[in-house]
């Protein structure tokens, strides 16, 4: 069995330098499972928090279970993040150093059919970063393009 994506922050690259990542699992009800078995996670806007020794996922989106009637979840509820104590402390240290925020990647599930996140330790892009990576991307493109053979010499 292989890992089944959920949902991708794609957003989150293009805002944040990416310093390393961290795999977390998530504290779920049973409609909040069923809901992401459809595929229906949503991880932009969502950032993490430490909060008294606990890593908390806030404005994660999972839609309510279509068959969940009165069991049913709040959307946008705060969700635990499951880390080894250790962890937690390192990640708080670094947290509380200039610019590090934690963002989460990616929503999957893992071989044992678990929820699990990819959490970043990332620090925030500024405009100019940006733009660079930007222009930087459309030069490769455009080498790629003439390597082809496909563009015009200018």
């Amino acid at each position: 069995m292989e890992i089944r994506n959920i949902a991708t922050n794609r957003r989150a690259r293009h805002e944040y330098f990416i310093e390393e990542t961290i795999e977390a699992g998530v504290v779920l009800t049973g409609t909040e499972v069923k809901s992401l078995r459809r595929g229906k996670g949503n991880l932009n806007d969502s950032y993490a928090q430490i909060k008294e020794g606990e890593v908390f996922l806030y404005n994660c989106h999972i839609s309510p279970y279509d068959f969940g009637n009165r069991y049913n979840h709040d959307p946008l509820r705060p969700r635990k993040l499951l880390l080894h104590r250790a962890e937690i402390r390192r990640l708080m240290t670094k947290v509380k150093e200039k610019g590090f925020t934690l963002v989460p990647l990616a929503m999957y599930f893992d071989r044992n059919n678990r929820v699990k996140i990819e959490l970043a330790l990332a620090r925030g892009k500024k405009l100019y970063d940006k733009r660079e990576n930007l222009a930087k991307r459309d030069a490769e493109r455009e080498m790629a393009r003439v390597l082809k053979g496909k563009g015009d010499l200018r």
